[in-house]
């Protein structure tokens, strides 16, 4: 007989066999009645307590690794006047550490923060906020002269994004000095994570006045750009930076597993993002949340309402600054709109009376 015929033999005996014994297994098997709703899970807030009770371990070594971060900051600061652009990966939280960098460095520069790990993040409120910053750093330098500031329109949010970046990237600065810079944590977080949103930061960065600090955790960040991207654009310095932080915030906005969410969480979630913005962020937010305790019954409070009460106790000084504010609310989900029965665009906080009640009381 052949060894072919022996082998083809085996294996149709193999494979038969392997059919018998899982057609015997099965036919004596009873299904389970049990279903996953039956789990007992944990409340998410308990759980989130039990984790930030946890004691950290190795803080001495820890502590000692982010000092030796802080003597690169001089290093860090001169390859962003060269025109490179700072990539920060590796285990544990950046925030801190990126915050602290441009709080101690970047003194001499505008600033701004873009939370990538929110759910949805406003590009196009982020180029035009940078363009106006680097409007009033030209001024009080006083880089545009007699002459010249009246062919050089002032940016507005109404312009259209190339408009914007064409500003951005232009010689209007005549000392590499002149730059505003964008701090972003977690470039690859799901609010910036789509296509369109990396290639406007890619342009962005290449701007010749725009400097971009940014953190990465996603363990493929990489596949979110090109080669053009990464060296032209980005000109990314790629630094391991590992600080073994928790994400403490990053996280926040995330379902622990086997954890049930509820009102609570929603209102503790607030609070965390409050205490993370500018103090007259938290009293416009404040004002808001007070009408709506006051008039629980009304579908939410006009925009115009709100201008006219924040001017008045001197929260905000245009209606494009109270846009501001409510474009970061929304970008946070602390406020939605609707419009009135009179026809008027309202803001509300999704909260109930109680929540906001206790998210007031936190934030003090």
């Amino acid at each position: 007989m052949d060894i072919n015929d022996l082998d083809d033999d085996e294996e149709f005996g193999f494979s038969r066999n392997y059919f018998l014994a899982k057609e015997m297994r099965g036919s004596g098997k009873k299904k389970s009645a049990q279903k996953l709703s039956d789990i007992d899970v944990v409340d998410e807030q308990e759980l989130r307590v039990a984790v930030s009770n946890i004691e950290t371990k190795h803080e001495k070594e820890i502590d000692t690794l982010l000092i030796s971060y802080k003597s690169l900051y001089p290093k860090w600061v001169f390859e962003l006047r060269c025109g490179f652009g700072l990539l920060m990966y590796g285990f544990g939280s950046k925030k801190s550490l990126l915050e602290d960098f441009a709080s101690t460095e970047l003194t001499d520069c505008g600033v701004i923060v873009i939370n990538g790990y929110l759910q949805s993040v406003n590009v196009k409120n982020v180029v035009s906020t940078l363009a106006e910053i680097l409007w009033e750093q030209l001024k009080t330098r006083r880089r545009f002269s007699a002459g010249s500031t009246s062919k050089v329109q002032q940016p507005s949010s109404s312009q259209s994004m190339e408009d914007l970046l064409a500003f951005l990237d232009g010689s209007n600065a005549k000392e590499n000095d002149c730059f505003v810079c964008v701090v972003i944590h977690n470039i690859d977080g799901p609010g910036l994570r789509d296509c369109e949103s990396q290639q406007y930061l890619a342009r962005l960065a290449s701007c010749s006045n725009v400097r971009v600090v940014a953190s990465i955790d996603h363990v493929n960040t990489a596949l979110l750009w090109d080669k053009k991207m990464v060296h032209t654009q980005f000109n990314w310095c790629w630094y391991h930076v590992p600080t073994f932080a928790p994400y403490k915030v990053e996280g926040v906005f995330f379902p622990l597993i086997l954890a049930c969410s509820g009102t609570a969480q929603n209102a503790k979630t607030a609070a965390i993002v409050l205490q993370s913005l500018t103090p007259n962020a938290q009293s416009v937010f404040k004002v808001l949340a007070q009408h709506q305790l006051a008039h629980s019954d009304e579908e939410g409070m006009p925009i115009n309402n709100l201008y006219a009460t924040c001017r008045e106790r001197f929260l905000v000084s245009s209606q494009m600054t109270l846009n501001s504010h409510l474009t970061e609310f929304k970008d946070h989900e602390l406020i939605k709109t609707r419009r009135h029965s009179d026809g008027q665009d309202c803001v509300y906080i999704p909260l109930t009376s109680e929540a906001i009640t206790n998210l007031l009381e936190e934030i003090g």
